[in-house]
């Protein structure tokens, strides 16, 4: 064979991820020379030797474990002469390809080390390698090399220098890599500011909670089998019943509370470590958990250690932490020091801070699995900022989302970049930290927007953001974003059915939508059906109390029974009732809706399964956790077609809903017969739309469809009746994944304008 040479590259997630001395040493093992180094497109490697093919299908055949390769190319050169193979300095470029690797947890490897008292990282929690450790969190730009990462500060110390430097050591190029002697420290203060021996780990076990620095923001940490702890932390954090994340020590200790299968055990398994929500396996009080852990459900939130400071606080038999965002309510993530003393006084007991800054606030990541299926309920550490690959090239475009569990989504070429979970941009800090997070991300994926997308309400603080940036924009009805997010995940070009239900959209006739029956495709859609309009005393505020809602949606589906219908709600005054009926009568001060989410508002506030609403969803959530499993019933109801237009009638429904009450049958039998009726309208208006349209592909896609139950009552029974189906699997059902939507139907607008001006 004849001496060759080559450059041979690749992109992808390929940087922090061990990469280069992965060539090094498959280069050392052949006899190749040359070089490899990392670039803002991704990898680059000079490569001279004989058999040059057989260099490049080993390095596709034997990446590293956290490679992801997109693209790749082997192009034959000149031969310069190299006499020994090198990890060069990186380059550069003007434009990048480059994927940055999101956070991952640490490796097997790693936890061997900080457990091994004869190594030099004995219960060191800042341990890491080229397989694990901190990446999008610290990242500052690319090319992704240690003086571009909150690393920077840190001069790495000899016994470090060797193994950076040592391509057959597994931290050869880490760069995150850190030891005690040169790397972040760990420090432990009380109230008082006073530095204390440990981690917490014994003041954990005394019942303290403590703050704690992990990789992207602090988190808030208690003994989970304590209930005065557990107790104490929501009543300090005026959380009242949202359920709290819990980390146990391993998976013995889940499958000690929590059913769980082969996808949900690889999950929390997995280098992401997501938080998975898990079915309980009976009560939390028959299990020895404390009822305030998760208030009124029967599902766990939980997750597994997945940095070496979270594997450290496992001492002193503690199994179960909960570990939740050590923000208040409503507010930002908080990932400064000094930030976390000041607003989180009066919540901790002591701080656990360190000195490696974080440059992307990042939260965990949630999912629950749905039909066998990984469901995204919050898409954030372990996942952001990998793309979605696209099918075809697009406009640099930025959808910036919705106002509630803000993301905002950058098209670049064949890929969209869709950043962590925001929160509610209505509070002032969460858009504050919206409009830095957009700059960061924009600068790491290195994609700058033309042209913006935002939701047609004119009042969200993302719509404002769009019309003020100075950049053209598009606004996009509601609906139709969530629509077009399920068909460009699935690669759907075609005109397809879309059941969108969720909670609030802006429709095009000003009205408050959400069980919308659409017909389109990525450039426009039809409404075709919609539950009927019923009426929202006092518009957003009435979501708190789900019984107002269910009081308005009676005086208005039977007046006939108004006498009857006040006994059902005890906890609400006379002159409120009054109040509300006054409303009703005279749609005062009243807006029309065809809210799913409202309907199941309506339905907990009725049956008393939940009455006052403290967290997004919540009654939702308790309704569905109070199913009776293998009840079968199906309320009455009607579909009329009105102008050719579907539109689900209800007042049948609640009057049986209310016959059952009066008759004392269990509620959790009504709430199983209340999910099995909303899956039966929506395979019948599906029917009728069939037949009319023609259509046989459906989408289902809005924040409802988190719903476990209704997603697996439904599904199944439209894929008997030969429907092609479509959900999410990359990105949340709910407005997490708005932002895409946005984007892609403001490119097609774009060319749709394009080709009419020609």
């Amino acid at each position: 064979m004849s001496y060759e040479a080559a450059t041979i590259k690749f992109h992808g997630v390929v940087q922090g991820v061990g990469f280069r001395p992965f060539v090094y040493r498959v280069a050392y093992e052949m006899q190749v020379k040359g070089w490899v180094n990392n670039t803002a497109n991704g990898v680059t490697i000079h490569a001279e030797g004989v058999d040059l093919p057989c260099f490049y299908r080993r390095l596709l055949s034997e990446l590293p474990t956290l490679a992801l390769v997109k693209h790749h190319t082997f192009e034959s050169v000149e031969v310069e002469g190299f006499t020994e193979f090198s990890i060069s300095q990186s380059d550069m470029a003007n434009s990048g390809e480059v994927l940055i690797s999101p956070d991952v947890a640490t490796c097997p490897e790693c936890l061997a080390d900080i457990n091994s008292p004869t190594n030099r990282r004995y219960h060191y929690p800042f341990t890491n390698c080229t397989n694990c450790g901190p990446r999008y969190s610290i990242i500052l730009d690319i090319p992704y090399d240690r003086p571009n990462t909150t690393m920077r500060q840190f001069t790495l110390c000899p016994d470090c220098g060797v193994e950076y430097y040592n391509p057959y050591d597994r931290r050869f190029h880490a760069q995150p890599i850190a030891c005690p002697r040169c790397g972040p420290t760990a420090i432990l203060r009380d109230t008082a500011g006073a530095e204390l021996p440990g981690l917490g780990q014994l003041q954990i076990a005394s019942g303290a909670i403590i703050a704690v620095k992990g990789l992207g923001g602090f988190h808030l940490a208690c003994d989970a089998l304590d209930d005065r702890a557990v107790e104490q932390l929501r009543n300090r954090k005026k959380r009242e019943a949202k359920p709290f994340a819990v980390m146990a020590r391993d998976l013995a200790v889940v499958k000690r509370y929590c059913y769980i299968d082969s996808e949900e055990e690889k999950l929390l398994s997995s280098p992401a470590a997501p938080i998975v929500v898990l079915q309980l396996k009976a009560g939390l009080s028959e299990l020895g958990l404390p009822e305030s852990l998760a208030p009124n459900l029967n599902t766990l939130g939980v997750m597994l250690p997945y940095t070496p400071l979270h594997h450290l606080l496992f001492a002193d038999g503690l199994d179960l932490l909960v570990m939740t965002s050590a923000n208040r309510s409503g507010e930002p993530l908080v990932t400064d020091n000094a930030a976390a003393v000041r607003k989180l006084d009066g919540i901790a007991d002591y701080w656990l801070t360190h000195n490696r800054d974080i440059c992307h606030p990042i939260d965990d990541s949630v999912i629950r699995v749905i039909n066998g299926q990984a469901v995204f309920l919050r898409r954030a550490r372990g996942y952001v900022p990998l793309p979605l690959e696209l099918d075809d090239k697009f406009l640099p475009i930025m959808g910036v989302g919705g106002d509630m569990k803000n993301t905002f989504c950058l098209l670049k070429d064949n890929r969209a970049f869709i950043s962590q979970h925001g929160g509610d941009l209505g509070n002032y800090d969460n858009y504050k930290q919206f409009t830095h997070a957009v700059e960061a991300f924009a600068k790491v994926v290195k994609a700058n927007p033309a042209e913006l997308a935002c939701d047609l309400h004119p009042d969200y603080y993302s719509t404002r953001y769009a019309r003020n940036s100075g950049l053209p924009y598009v606004a996009v009805q509601h609906h139709h974003a969530h629509l077009v997010s399920c068909l460009v995940e699935n690669g759907v070009k075609d005109k397809v059915l879309g059941v969108v239900c969720d909670g609030t959209g802006f429709g095009l006739d000003g009205n408050v939508w959400g069980f919308e029956f659409l017909i389109g495709d990525r450039r426009e859609f039809d409404r075709v059906g919609h539950l009927e309009y019923l009426p929202l005393p006092g518009g957003d505020n009435a979501v708190k109390y789900p019984g107002r809602i269910a009081l308005a949606y009676l005086l208005r589906l039977l007046p006939q029974q108004a006498d009857k219908i006040g006994t059902y709600f005890m906890d609400i005054a006379p002159e409120e009732k009054a109040i509300i009926a006054h409303q009703i009568r005279q749609d005062f001060n009243t807006y029309a809706t065809s809210s799913c989410g409202r309907l199941f508002d309506a339905v907990a506030g009725l049956t008393g399964i939940c009455s006052l609403v403290s967290y997004e969803g919540q009654a939702a959530i308790e309704l569905e956790a109070a199913i009776m499993p293998g009840e079968s019933g199906v309320y009455s109801y009607q579909i009329d077609s009105d102008q050719g237009m579907q539109l689900i009638r209800v007042a049948t429904m609640f009057s049986e809903i209310m016959t059952d009450l009066r008759a004392q049958t269990p509620l959790g039998q009504i709430a199983a017969k209340f999910h099995n009726t909303i899956g039966a309208m929506i395979l019948t208006v599906l029917h009728q739309l069939r037949c009319e349209y023609g259509a046989s592909q459906v989408a289902l896609t809005g924040g409802v469809f988190q719903n476990k139950y209704l997603v697996e009552y439904l599904v199944p029974r439209l894929t008997n009746a030969g429907f092609t189906v479509y959900q999410h699997r990359r990105l949340s059902p709910g407005d997490g994944s708005l932002c895409l939507g946005q984007a892609i139907i403001a490119n097609e607008v774009n060319k749709n304008v394009s080709s009419n001006s020609r």
